[in-house]
């Protein structure tokens, strides 16, 4: 399974361009700072997805 899991089919040479307009778009100086609010989205995400989880598993052993 070569390829990743959103990409498709796209191949190095791809990914590179994608990467430099990124890189043209934002600066360098920027792209640090995007990448850290992603990050603290993502994590948030997660731990949104946990706290319902345990929601649920809550709900399901107080009902038996």
């Amino acid at each position: 399974m070569n390829n990743l899991l959103f990409f498709g089919n796209l191949g190095a040479g791809e990914i590179f361009v994608i990467a430099l307009v990124v890189l043209l778009l934002f600066g360098g100086k920027k792209i640090p700072e995007l990448m850290k609010g992603l990050g603290k989205g993502i994590r948030s995400f997660k731990e949104g997805m946990n706290n319902i989880e345990k929601e649920i598993e809550n709900n399901d052993s107080g009902q038996k």
